[in-house]
Parts: structure tokens; C-alpha cells; sequence
């Protein structure tokens, strides 16, 4: 692999809050410990009491970041989040929102035969949620910001077995457009970050998710798969002043995979 040289220092002091963190597979993880490299001030968040260890450990190795919990799905865990932000008495620089939920029966069978409540939950979830950090996060981004999701090729194109989740996708970027225009007059730029297939836990719910990662590693232009800190580097880019006139953008880190037809 070809080196790079990074600059140093490229979130020095700025504030970040960072969800879906669950383990040090999750890109989120790889996300947090990009940032933390470039001297951003981390706070991750946990949902239940299930997650809050393997969290604080994460956290531990991360330079002490600050673990708080939070469910996206519960208004009042989200408006406590923002209250214990707000009493920092310092401005909110950066969100990353990696979060997405499918049941896994939902992802399973075929699309025609998903139910109700998985539809609605996947939404829920994995799109809506995105709003709502938003909501409780821009009056905290007195100085401007960035808002990064996270997103698939899926929400565009079919995907063998992804089902809910790659309409739900479509649902997160739309959502991340309007979201971008409303709140771009306040200096806030809101992007997503399309990346490639990644053995994550989440992915083991995918059925034959392994023949996704050979399909892509053989057809895609790099010949390759896409690897963690690449995705991780270029939210640092667009949580960074280097990212500055960029906002309402899907940035596809899947060593170009998408450009492909046959």
C-alpha cells in the first residue's frame, strides 16, 4: 500500500460526538480513532446497559473519551444528550451518525414479503434518526460544523439480500440533502459517506454478504475491497476545514466500485 502523508493536527480542539460505536470492528470505532488522531475532543455514545462496558472500554483506548448513553429511538435520551453537550459550555464541531438498524428476517426474505413493523423500524433507525440528532445538535454548532452519515450503494442500486435496509439508505440520504439545505445558512454542512462492503458485526445479518466482498474485490476498479481507515480518513476530511465547501454530498469510499455497470 502506498503511504500517505497526513497532516497533522487537522481536528485539533474540535468538539466531536460520535454514535454507533458498538465494538473495535464498527466503522464508527474506526471513525472515532481518526479523529482522536488528529486531536479531536470525543464523545461516543452507548444504547443500554448491554453496550456501556464494551463502550467505556472503547472509550479507555481512545484517550478517555467521554461514553454517554443514548437511544436514538427515545426522545428523551436524545434530549438529555444535548442538555449534558449544552453544559459543556463549548461549541459541538462534529457529528458522525453511523447507525443503522434492520430485523434480521427482514433482510432474509424476499423484499415483497417485509412487514410493517420492520419497514417502519428500519426507518426509524436508520433514517428518522438522523433528523433527530440534527435537531438537538445544530443549536449546539454555534460556530458551523459537519454532520457525517453513513450509507451504501444499495440505497441506489439492488443488492442481493439488503433488502429494507437499501430503501431505508435511500430514505438517510434524502433526509441528509434536505438536512444539508435547511441548515447550511448556519454554516452547518451535512454529507454522507457511501462506503464499500466491510466485515462489520451488522454485516453478518446480511445473507451471503462474503460473495458481496469477492464480487467487489474482483470487479471493482482497485481490485480490492474497501478497509476501515480509509472510510475514517475521509469523514476527518469532511469534519475538517479542508472540507469546508463541501456539504449535501454522498462521497463514495468503495475503491470505485459504483462507477462499474457489468
Amino acid at each position: 500500500m502506498f503511504g500517505f502523508p497526513f497532516m497533522p493536527g487537522l481536528l485539533e480542539a474540535k468538539n466531536a460526538l460520535i454514535l454507533g460505536v458498538a465494538n473495535r470492528w464498527s466503522l464508527a470505532y474506526a471513525i472515532a480513532e481518526a479523529f482522536r488522531r488528529e486531536g479531536a475532543l470525543l464523545t461516543l455514545t452507548y444504547q443500554g446497559e448491554r453496550q456501556r462496558q464494551a463502550v467505556e472500554n472503547l472509550a479507555g483506548e481512545l484517550g478517555k473519551a467521554r461514553v454517554l448513553a443514548c437511544d436514538v429511538t427515545q426522545p428523551d435520551d436524545l434530549e438529555r444528550l444535548g442538555q449534558v453537550l449544552a453544559r459543556d459550555g463549548r461549541p459541538l464541531d462534529a457529528v458522525v451518525h453511523s447507525i443503522a438498524f434492520a430485523q434480521r428476517e427482514d433482510l432474509a426474505r424476499p423484499f415483497v414479503e417485509t412487514s410493517e413493523a420492520g419497514f417502519l423500524l428500519a426507518h426509524r433507525v436508520s433514517a428518522y434518526s438522523l433528523v433527530a440528532v440534527s435537531r438537538i445538535a445544530a443549536p449546539l454548532m454555534t460556530q458551523g460544523g459537519s454532520i457525517i452519515t453513513l450509507t451504501y450503494l444499495g440505497a441506489t442500486r439492488v443488492v442481493p439480500n439488503y433488502n429494507v435496509m437499501g430503501v431505508a439508505k435511500a430514505s438517510l440520504e434524502a433526509c441528509m440533502r434536505y438536512l444539508a439545505s435547511e441548515l447550511g445558512p448556519r454554516g452547518i454542512r451535512v454529507n454522507a459517506i457511501s462506503a464499500g462492503p466491510v466485515k462489520t458485526a451488522s454485516a453478518r445479518a446480511i445473507k451471503d454478504f462474503s460473495a458481496v466482498l469477492d464480487t467487489v474485490a474482483e470487479r471493482a476498479p482497485l481490485r480490492r475491497n474497501t478497509e476501515p481507515g480509509e472510510i475514517a480518513d475521509v469523514a476527518v476530511f469532511l469534519a475538517s476545514n479542508l472540507g469546508r465547501g463541501v456539504t449535501g454530498n454522498i462521497l463514495f469510499v468503495d475503491a470505485g466500485y459504483q462507477i462499474m455497470g457489468l
